[in-house]
């Protein structure tokens, strides 16, 4: 029996656990710290410490933000499996993340936001795909701690985003001793993000040259030269594509943030068509794995309109909070931006229930089931937000709790398609596009969101309610629709369960 089999120094995990654990959860922390102020940040005026951007275009930054973030996992994946290997681009990630986050604290306006979102994007990019592949790399194939080992990491990642949107916010409030007056100070808390994220860096510097193995210093499918050159070219091309369609705006007069957001929902759009596209018509592929590839096709677009509403935390819903809600409860004044702790406090809560629900329930949904149910539960999150609004109108503020109630309902569409997501996508993938088809867990999430920086134009007090019932209403529908579908998706799927 190896070493790294009998390693039980982290709560009777191996010990290069821990060193993953920690960098995720000041990687997350860092990251949802951000993301708990910046869309304040971004449309709060001038003279209240922001940079005074007209809320729905700022609205739209924080969704294509996200979008480009899992857009981004893609590349990282590739150039851990074929050039850098997992540990070191890990640390690329990190460095470029920490980076993000100080130039976003340096009071350099819209110059200093791009240029953050551009790094903080490629290093979350490089970061999370592969340090997660890291934690399956501490595991033998037979190593039964392999599952409790990855619940401990997810733990990780939940408690750095439940501690940061209070921690994060409390800086840029001048760590409740009022040292910024009534003004936020948002460099403040973004300097704190940073300085999370250093911490993970630290961390992951000094434990992985201890506990994490060799082979993480290795690409998993190294590329050769003319491999490489080809790739170069490729990218050169599509680089200089790019820079004529932003050639062609700028002569137009047509070069704004608007018009850019509009052109990275386009390919968030068709990236997963053309995916599906090189798939269904490789011959590489299979006459059953064809099949089950089909049946991925309603899965995908559940899964993509399940992240629309579930992102929209940090858009809508943090506008939500900031206009009309009470922020306070007796005696207790809280900020807007705590309320983001919600996601991931219920992940913590609700997850060891459904882990002991689907270990027990004999005769619980398949897959296409447990999808159509989330879909039911994601659209009556957004139906929840419209009754406060029906009841009371949209111009005063209403109690905290619904906030509270659209989370958990969402939360548990959350159980019901991510994890179960993840484990279908590794099910379903054809043997010769692997790797891509675990891309198209994350390209759902990126279209979800690209999609979600239009439709966030629409919101405002005046269409609260349309906006709320109406997104609600479709992912209901779409969820009633994949409940008649479950069978012939079952059929499709030939033998997946």
């Amino acid at each position: 029996m190896s070493k790294r089999n009998i390693d039980t120094a982290f709560f009777g995990q191996p010990k290069g656990l821990s060193t993953l654990f920690f960098t995720e959860m000041w990687e997350r922390f860092s990251y949802y710290g951000m993301r708990a102020i910046l869309l304040f940040y971004m449309y709060y005026a001038v003279t209240k410490g922001g940079l005074g951007m007209n809320q729905v275009t700022a609205a739209s930054v924080m969704s294509i933000y996200g979008s480009l973030v899992y857009l981004s996992n893609i590349v990282g994946g590739w150039l851990s499996d074929r050039l850098w290997g997992s540990r070191k681009t890990v640390f690329i990630g990190g460095v470029l993340i920490m980076i993000g986050h100080i130039v976003l604290s340096l009071p350099m306006g819209l110059v200093a936001l791009y240029v953050s979102i551009a790094l903080i994007v490629a290093g979350t990019g490089l970061l999370k795909p592969n340090v997660s592949d890291m934690v399956g790399g501490l595991y033998s194939a037979n190593d039964r701690r392999r599952d409790a080992g990855f619940s401990m990491f997810v733990f990780g990642i939940n408690l750095g985003s439940a501690i940061a949107p209070w921690a994060v916010p409390w800086a840029a409030n001048g760590f409740g001793l009022h040292l910024f007056g009534n003004e936020m100070n948002f460099h403040a808390g973004f300097s704190l993000a940073a300085i999370g994220m250093f911490f993970g860096l630290v961390q992951y510097y000094i434990g992985g040259k201890k506990y994490l193995s060799d082979d993480s210093l290795m690409p998993t499918n190294p590329i050769n030269h003319k491999g490489l050159v080809k790739v170069g070219k490729k990218t050169i091309i599509g680089l200089v594509v790019v820079a004529i369609l932003l050639g062609i705006l700028a002569i137009m007069g047509q070069l704004n943030i608007n018009n850019i957001i509009g052109l990275i929902t386009i390919v968030a759009i068709l990236l997963p068509i053309c995916c599906f596209w090189t798939m269904l018509r490789s011959p590489k592929v299979t006459k059953i794995e064809h099949s089950r590839v089909l049946a991925y096709i309603p899965l995908f677009i559940a899964a993509a309109i399940f992240w629309g509403i579930e992102e929209s935390g940090s858009v809508v819903l943090a506008l939500f909070a900031q206009d009309r809600t009470i922020l306070h409860i007796g005696g207790w004044h809280f900020a807007a931006a705590n309320f983001q702790t919600l996601n991931p406090l219920f992940i913590m809560i609700l997850t060891p229930f459904f882990v002991r629900l689907w270990e027990h329930w004999k005769r619980q949904p398949s897959a296409p089931g447990k999808f159509a149910w989330g879909l039911v539960f994601a659209g009556l999150s957004y139906v929840w937000m419209a009754i406060p609004g029906t009841l009371y109108g949209t111009s005063g503020r209403v109690s905290p709790f619904w906030l509270v109630g659209s989370w958990f309902i969402v939360e548990i569409a959350e159980m019901l398609i991510s994890p179960i997501g993840l484990s279908v996508t590794t099910k379903l993938a054809p043997n010769a596009y692997r790797s891509e088809m675990m891309s198209m867990w994350f390209l759902a999430d990126a279209a979800g969101q690209a999609i979600n920086s239009q439709i966030v134009k629409y919101y405002s007090a005046s269409t609260e309610i349309p906006y709320f019932l109406v997104i609600g209403g479709v992912s209901i529908l779409f969820g009633i629709l994949m409940f008649f579908l479950v069978k012939r998706i079952n059929v499709l799927m030939d033998g997946v369960h």
